[in-house]
This record gives C-alpha cells, structure tokens and sequence, in this order.
C-alpha cells in the first residue's frame, strides 16, 4: 500500500499548481532539471537509436527537457498512473504515453528505464519492487532518483544508497551513483 493516496496526492497538486514542476511535487523546475540533468549523464551520449521508458512521466518534462538539450531518444515511451498527468503529457510530447501502475502491469520492453520522483511515496517494498520491475523490462539498465535519508512516518519514501548496493548484487546490476548535487537526493543507475 502507498504510504499515501496518489490520487488526491497529485490531482491536489495539478489543481493549485497546473501542468508545472509543482504540480507533480517537485520544489521547482530548476531542482526538477538538474535530477533530469543528472539522470541523463548515466546514459549513452547517443540515444537516438534507443528506446526510453519513462515510469512515472507526470506531464513529459523529462521528454522537453531532453528536447531542449537536444538529446531525445529514438523512441519516447511515458508510463503513469494518473490520467490527467499521461492526457497532458500526449498533449505536450506527442508521444505514446500510457497509463500503467508499474507495480501491477505488464511493462513495455526498452533500452533504458528511467524515473525521476514517482516512487518518492511508495512504501520500501514497493520502492525495491518497482526497481525490480523496471530492471527486468530494461535492456540496458534502470536509471532512477530518490529522495536521501532516514524513512519516517511522514509522506515520503527515504532510502539509503548503501542498501540499494545490496539490490544491485541481487539482481547482478552495475550500481552508478551520483550525489551531491542536491542536498538529501541521489541519483543510481542500475546498469547491466
């Protein structure tokens, strides 16, 4: 079970805040971009004959910022839960957005998965599950970010990136971790 409801979560968000980096509950859009900026330099300099599978889309930001960087994929694929987020993020991309809950279904298969804040929410299960599942689609690797620290009864999701080495031997990944670059966040690829 998600330590909270993601749909009041989110659609509380997008009401107060509209299609912004607020509205999928980021602080701003320049703390939003410099996650996409960090997730980006774990992967190939090339993509354009690669295939990304981005879990947890929210309105495709992750899609306009490596537009703008002039570093788009071959193929853009974006998951997410909520309706109004993947609606938005056809809108604005032009590309396939599906509405997936990446813990339950069935997930496409691509070169690279790549998440930048969905699972800031889940329970530690769900967070080790949905790494799980996202490696297992890859063909390359899993490139995600997480929010650094002690887990607490609050909303958040807290993890450590030494535990995460454990889940990398389980799965016999190639853990790549980045921090640093702001303060209780941190960025792993789990890379094959």
């Amino acid at each position: 079970m998600p330590r909270l409801d993601n749909t009041s979560f989110y659609l509380d968000s997008l009401t107060s805040h509209g299609e912004t980096a607020k509205g999928v509950q980021w602080q701003s859009t320049q703390s939003q971009e410099l996650r996409f900026k960090v997730l980006r330099e774990i992967l190939p300099e090339d993509l354009s004959e690669l295939t990304l599978v981005d879990a947890g889309c929210g309105f495709g930001d992750l899609h306009r910022y490596l537009d703008r960087c002039n570093s788009l994929p071959g193929r853009y694929i974006g998951l997410d839960v909520m309706e109004p987020m993947v609606e938005a993020a056809r809108r604005r991309t032009g590309c396939e957005i599906r509405v997936c809950n990446v813990l339950e279904d069935r997930l496409p298969h691509a070169d690279y998965y790549l998440c930048s804040g969905a699972m800031n929410n889940l329970t530690r299960e769900e967070t080790w599950e949905f790494i799980r599942r996202c490696f297992a689609a890859s063909r390359h690797g899993f490139i995600f970010n997480l929010l650094k620290g002690t887990d607490g009864p609050g909303s958040y999701n807290y993890q450590q990136p030494r535990d995460l080495h454990g889940l990398a031997l389980e799965l016999d990944a190639e853990p790549h971790l980045k921090e640093g670059y702001l303060s209780g966040d941190f960025t792993m690829g789990f890379l094959k």
